[in-house]
Parts: structure tokens; C-alpha cells; sequence
């Protein structure tokens, strides 16, 4: 294993009892506690997705995922706030030209990015500005980790005199753009009952200023600026291995949580342990399996999308991210039955507000509801199978590498 990426691991499994207690804080909060975001950052969370050239660790995707698995065992809001910022930051570095990158990671080690989020109450825009800068106008919902964030990217179309700017080919100019801290304002609008303490709130720009050397900037740009083939997967399916990910470690700590509960609670009426009972057993070893079953299948399609990579494509044929995509919609669907299974499986010590069962089952349906790996795309996917033409997202190539951009 990766020396670095096994003293990733191992930094998590020291973190424990820190985590637990900003996760217990963040359910108050509704965002992450300032302790543990200084101490995430202080331990590089948010940069080893990076390039080595920028100081980070260069992880593929298969160590992502574990690393992301691993803290979301512990916490999902936590890992979901380094999901999203350690992903946004090597998206932005990837879309960067490497003097403007070197300037942005180096010149502030430190720094956290989140973005994306979803559209708000009215369609953001932007205008170019004299200078060569950008304003931008908007509100995005579910901006997950902007309350720790020094930049945020949110999506606008350019237009001019009220009218959309349009490129070569005719179609509008849309893209994510990049927000210093000191030009957008954050407005809590988080209250959710999964992922509750992920800080997913409203971001408001309200001519919003982006420098005329981060204009350039774009959370997708080819060619790519780095081996590392993680860096070549389009946007889409970097989204959602991602969030299939964290799935894969609130189920992991559903069944650990729940083999402690099984070793330690007297059912009403019984004797012995809730281990003892033939149900409880049964039930285990079903999820258990799907579990396995379900990060195997993940980590075998990442696996393959890595090696086409290697080998010399460009971009992921269709057949491959179809195959990936897949497999993030199964592990997101699967970790939540997974987690319901375990829950009911508890009885009414599952549904006690300090169960941590209880904060798992919300967790894992707030992480299957996601869009990216949502159980409405089962119909997207099979409908392929079916011998349907394929869109965007999981047509491969350059159709689903600017999927998002339509």
C-alpha cells in the first residue's frame, strides 16, 4: 500500500474520539465545528487529492474512496465536508494552468474550496468587467463546507446587455466560477435531517467580483495538466464515486455500531444477547455481504476506469462509465438498505436520539438521495442496457465530459 496513503488511514483511526465529539457538536451546529476544520486542515485533508507539484498526495480514486469510507464510518458530516472540499480542490487544480495553481495552493497551503450546490430562487449571471474580470450575480443552495471555505465556485452563464454571450458553436457560455471568501455571504438555510451537520447552506453573490487571472479557471479543462488519471474522469462520475463512498462508510459503521449494540443488549422478555438471537445473525451476514458486494463492485469499476486511463485514452469509453456509474448508484442504494436493515434489526434502541444508528439512518438516506448517485439514474442506466442511446452524462468520452456545461 501507498506510504502516504496508509498514513492517511491511520491519521483517521488516530482522530477517532475528535471526530466523534465535532460530529456530535456539528448535529447542534448544522455546520462543522472550527476545532476539527483546523485540525483536518492541519493533517492535509482537504489537499491529498491533489498533485505531488501542488503539495498534495496524488491519490487515485480507489484511495479516495477509502479514505472517505474510513471518516465516514466515524461521522458522515464530517467526511462529507472533506469529501466535498478535498474533491472541489483538485477539480479547480486540474482546471488551473499550473502558475495560477502553484499561486492559489502554495502561496496559501491552507486553503479549502467548496462548490457546485444547487440552483437557487433566481439563475445566476455573469458580465465581464472592463478589467478583464467577471461579476456575478447568484444564489446556490446545498453548498456544502462554505462556512470553512476560503473560495467558492458557482455556476452562471456570461451575458451582456441582458442577453446570453454565446461561443463559437452558438451555444451559451456557462461555467462555475471562482469566488474569493470576502465576495459572497453565506445564508443558513441547513436544516435537514441527514447530513445534518454538513454546513450545506445558501451561498448569495451579489456582484460577486472573480479576478481576471481566476476567469480562466474551470472545474473541468483538457488536456489534463497531470498524470494522474484521476484527473481525466469527467465531472459527473468524480461527483458520484464521491458520494458512493461516504455511503460505503456510514454503512461500515452501521455494522460496527451494531455489533457493539448486539453484544451488549438483553432483548425484552429473553436471556441473552440480541447476538444470540437468530434474526440478528441472519441479518448480519445478509448485509454484511451487500456491503462487501457493493464496495468491490465500486472499487472493480473505478479500478477499470483508472486502467483505460493508463493505458492511453483520453477520456473513460461509454461502456466503462456506464459501468462505474452504475456502481456508485448500487453502493449509495445498497449502504442504505444496508443501514435500515441494521436499524429496524435494533428495535427501539436504534430509534433513541443518542443511538448512533439512529444518526446513520438519516445519514445514509441523505447520502442516497444525492443526485449523483440517486436511484432515479437506475432508469438512466438500464434504459442503456435496453439499447437506448445513452445521455450525456454516461455517453463517455467528451459527451460526459461536458455533461454539466449543457
Amino acid at each position: 500500500m501507498n506510504e502516504l496513503h496508509q498514513a492517511r488511514l491511520s491519521a483517521i483511526a488516530s482522530m477517532r474520539d475528535e471526530v466523534v465529539a465535532a460530529g456530535d457538536e456539528a448535529q447542534v451546529l448544522r455546520r462543522l465545528p472550527h476545532g476539527i476544520a483546523k485540525r483536518l486542515v492541519d493533517e492535509g485533508f482537504f489537499r491529498f487529492t491533489l498533485p505531488k507539484a501542488l503539495g498534495g498526495e496524488d491519490a487515485s480514486s480507489m484511495e479516495t474512496i477509502e479514505v472517505i469510507e474510513d471518516l465516514a464510518a466515524i461521522d458522515a458530516s464530517v467526511a462529507w465536508n472533506v469529501m466535498i472540499g478535498s474533491e472541489t480542490a483538485a477539480m479547480a487544480a486540474g482546471g488551473m494552468e499550473p502558475a495560477v495553481a502553484k499561486e492559489v495552493f502554495f502561496d496559501n497551503p491552507r486553503v479549502v474550496m467548496c462548490g457546485g450546490g444547487g440552483p437557487g430562487t433566481t439563475p445566476a449571471r455573469a458580465e465581464r468587467q472592463a478589467d478583464g474580470g467577471v461579476k456575478v450575480w447568484g444564489r446556490t443552495t446545498f453548498t456544502s463546507a462554505c462556512d470553512i471555505a476560503d473560495y467558492a465556485f458557482m455556476p452562471a452563464a456570461l451575458s451582456k446587455n441582458g442577453a446570453p454571450e454565446l461561443d463559437a458553436a452558438g451555444k451559451p457560455i456557462f461555467k462555475f466560477w471562482m469566488l474569493p471568501r470576502s465576495q459572497w455571504e453565506i445564508l443558513r438555510t441547513w436544516d435537514m435531517s441527514g447530513l445534518r451537520g454538513s454546513g450545506s447552506d445558501d451561498v448569495l453573490a451579489q456582484g460577486a467580483y472573480v479576478d481576471p487571472k481566476h476567469v480562466d479557471v474551470d472545474l473541468w479543462a483538457l488536456p489534463s495538466h497531470y498524470e494522474n488519471p484521476v484527473f481525466r474522469i469527467p465531472i459527473p462520475l468524480r461527483l458520484a464515486f464521491n458520494k458512493a463512498a461516504l455511503a460505503l462508510g456510514i454503512a461500515k459503521g452501521a455494522l460496527e455500531t451494531f455489533a457493539d449494540i448486539a453484544q451488549n443488549k438483553i432483548p425484552k422478555l429473553t436471556s441473552k444477547t440480541l447476538a444470540h438471537r437468530p434474526i440478528a445473525q441472519h441479518r448480519v451476514g445478509e448485509v454484511e455481504a451487500r456491503y462487501k458486494a457493493a464496495r468491490a463492485f465500486l472499487m472493480q469499476s473505478m479500478r477499470d476506469v483508472e486502467e483505460e486511463l493508463l493505458r492511453g485514452a483520453e477520456l473513460p469509453s461509454g461502456a466503462t462509465t456506464q459501468n462505474a456509474r452504475l456502481a456508485c448508484v448500487h453502493a449509495a442504494n445498497e449502504c442504505m438498505h444496508v443501514v435500515d436493515v441494521l436499524h429496524n434489526t435494533a428495535g427501539t434502541t436504534g430509534l433513541r436520539m443518542d443511538s448512533p444508528l439512529e444518526r446513520k439512518l438519516r445519514d445514509a438516506h441523505g447520502c442516497a438521495s444525492h443526485r449523483w448517485v440517486s436511484h432515479a439514474l437506475y432508469q438512466d442506466l438500464g434504459k442503456i442496457t435496453l439499447g437506448h442511446e445513452p445521455p450525456g452524462e454516461f455517453a463517455g468520452g467528451m459527451a460526459s465530459a461536458y455533461s454539466m456545461k449543457k
